[in-house]
């Protein structure tokens, strides 16, 4: 801790992003409290779960999960407006951190090769400044030390946001958005597709599909939260 940081955080402390109360020495972005209070889903522990069960069909998956639950108005969407609106990149790859250090002793990232964040359009990343899936990623990639895949998969379609559109609506919506430069790089590979929210799964069935054409690829994917549930 540098002396310059330390001033710092005494003038200006930080404070829980949840409950606004000061953090101790040793606590980031979330107290301990409300960091351990999050609605955790345990999806990593439940075969054919609520994540596998809404990609039955639309694309072949080894497993899936979210690590916490979306609920209007709850502590979860919180943190999911702070990281996706408010510029707060270091939030996800304090997130990211979490869920890999939680589902880590579960077998859940044994045999991947790589870590995939979904994509943002260039354009709509400049906007943000950063890839909010990419930070989730990086965080997961540094508790994990599996490689950061973040150029193997490419958005060339600027999109409207999903939020506020039905089922169908988000499946014409990033339909064909995706692109595999090179597919020959992740042949019979394992890849993990990271994203912040899943919803109805349209975002991560589209990137499956631009990558339908790689060899003996497998797919899993790990979202922040699942929307959808209490």
């Amino acid at each position: 801790m540098s002396l310059w940081s330390d001033f710092w955080k005494l003038f200006f402390p930080q404070s829980c992003l949840i409950c606004g109360k000061t953090l101790l020495e040793g606590e980031e972005h979330l107290c301990f409290r409300c960091l351990v209070g999050l609605p955790r889903t345990h999806m990593h522990l439940q075969p054919e779960n609520e994540v596998e069960k809404c990609l039955w069909g639309k694309m072949p998956v080894e497993r899936g999960s979210a690590f916490l639950h979306y609920a209007k108005g709850g502590d979860v969407r919180k943190l999911l407006s702070e990281l996706k609106y408010q510029g707060n990149a270091k939030l996800g790859l304090f997130m990211g951190r979490c869920m890999a250090r939680e589902l880590l002793a579960s077998g859940f990232f044994e045999g991947i090769d790589g870590i995939m964040p979904v994509p943002l359009h260039r354009r709509k990343q400049r906007m943000r400044g950063y890839n909010q899936s990419r930070m989730l990623a990086e965080g997961i990639s540094a508790v994990t030390g599996i490689p950061l895949w973040d150029s193997l998969l490419v958005r060339t379609q600027f999109t409207e946001t999903q939020t506020r559109k039905g089922s169908y609506e988000r499946w014409l919506n990033v339909r064909d958005v995706f692109e595999c430069p090179s597919p020959e790089v992740m042949a019979g590979k394992h890849v993990l597709l990271v994203d912040d929210v899943m919803t109805t799964g349209a975002t991560l069935v589209a990137c499956g599909d631009a990558l339908r054409e790689v060899k003996g690829l497998r797919i899993s994917v790990l979202t922040l939260a699942m929307a959808g549930h209490s």
